[in-house]
């Protein structure tokens, strides 16, 4: 009878937190961490007692529903450590993380918390998705995929900004078509000079037409930054000019 007594409040109360943690896995991922425990209480269907008893604060509630979704990015890094094109995998993986995490405003107050140095998710766990990344990281900079003097710190926040943006974005209505701008933006800011889109040349016959040329030589000019146009190339035609006009009978 006791064992048997024992055993049901131990059902109902793994029963409650299971309900306690999904309600804020929901209301988290819309809210943030600005979302009340009674809220989460009330999508619970249980009491803010019955809260407080398995989590002794909303941080210790929001550390437990964030900690399986960034587990689950260091999971799926760790997996690609060792694929091919490592270039394309890291930058596949980025968008990756923006895209989900970009429609989770728990992730993205976590990843922000975190790169800020004011929230570890649970010990260890932040540390081992830098850790992955890093590998990722380092593997695309040796394919020359990625940018040489780039750490992980500078990875943490472009990905923490571009969160931030992507999340704006999609929160102002932007269109389908828009919406992942800024993470392409970030991608292409991450990879080398030489694999950046280069400006387009204006063609040659537009640019002959724009020379200025000297009235002596015909020698191309370098276009004046301030005062008059240059008319002569420098001070030898400058001077012929001058002698040329002075035999110049007057009229």
């Amino acid at each position: 009878m006791i064992q048997g007594g024992a055993t049901r409040p131990r059902a109902d109360a793994r029963r409650n937190r299971a309900l306690v943690l999904q309600a804020a896995r929901f209301a988290f991922e819309e809210q943030g961490l600005g979302v009340p425990l009674g809220e989460i209480a009330r999508r619970a269907g249980v009491g803010a007692g019955t809260v407080y008893r398995h989590f002794p604060s909303k941080e210790a509630l929001f550390r437990a529903t964030i900690v399986e979704r960034i587990e689950l990015f260091t999971d799926t890094a760790r997996d690609l450590a060792e694929a091919p094109d490592p270039g394309a995998v890291f930058f596949r993986f980025l968008s990756s993380v923006v895209r989900l995490a970009s429609r989770n405003k728990a992730l993205c107050d976590a990843l922000e918390a975190a790169g800020a140095g004011r929230f570890e998710p649970s010990p260890g766990v932040g540390q081992d998705f830098d850790d992955a990344l890093e590998v990722l990281l380092r593997r695309a900079q040796e394919a020359d995929a990625v940018r040489r003097d780039v750490g992980i710190v500078d990875l943490r926040s472009l990905l923490v900004g571009c969160l931030s943006m992507e999340r704006a974005r999609a929160a102002t209505g932007a269109e389908p078509t828009e919406q992942g701008r800024m993470t392409a933006l970030m991608c292409d800011a991450l990879r080398p000079p030489h694999a950046v889109t280069a400006v387009t040349k204006l063609p040659m016959e537009s640019m002959k037409r724009n020379e200025v040329r000297c009235g002596v030589c015909g020698a191309a000019i370098s276009a004046a930054r301030t005062g008059r146009p240059a008319r002569y190339c420098g001070g030898a035609c400058r001077q012929k000019a001058h002698r040329t006009r002075g035999r110049t009978p007057q009229t």
